[in-house]
């Protein structure tokens, strides 16, 4: 499945789409939204979370993939008139990335896309950051997320606590 972006722009603003606040909400802006998949974007700021001197550490990258999956079911859910629920990061498959920062003053590209996604709420997404700083010095990440959102947060960690 083709992870490219498709249509235009979405027409939210990325804190109305990820149920993240403050300095945890970790994407600038998003570029574009289909039914599948989407593009956002993060600068790398030497005031960024999680930020060194070195950059932001490649690890990160699974949040900011993450995070760009969360701005896709808001995306969703926006479309069908339903309010942002909280998903959940169930685990991630091959993350791989060129370097082991991601450097200041670079833009990173995400792109997330829809694999599967079962009536039950758990997902498989494709995802790929690309680094723009100059292009001699690409980097790329890639991994497979699984994602899982229930039809009642509260409630499903509520049941969670109690079994644990």
């Amino acid at each position: 499945m083709s992870i490219a972006a498709k249509t235009d722009k979405p027409p939210y603003d990325i804190a109305d789409l990820v149920p993240h606040s403050g300095t945890m909400s970790l994407l600038d802006d998003t570029l574009s939204s289909d039914e599948n998949s989407l593009t956002a974007t993060v600068g790398i700021r030497p005031d960024s979370l999680f930020a060194t001197e070195q950059g932001v550490p490649a690890w990160v990258g699974i949040e900011y993939m993450a995070q760009a999956i969360a701005a896709f079911a808001g995306v969703q859910a926006r479309l069908a008139g339903e309010d942002i629920r909280i998903g959940f990061l169930v685990g991630s498959r091959k993350y791989t990335c060129d370097a082991p920062y991601f450097p200041i003053g670079s833009t990173l590209t995400i792109h997330v896309a829809r694999e599967l996604q079962g009536e039950n709420g758990l997902g498989v997404f494709i995802c790929r950051i690309t680094s723009e700083t100059d292009s001699a010095n690409m980097i790329v990440a890639e991994a497979n997320l699984n994602v899982f959102q229930p039809d009642d947060a509260a409630e499903f960690l509520k049941n969670e606590i109690s079994e644990g």
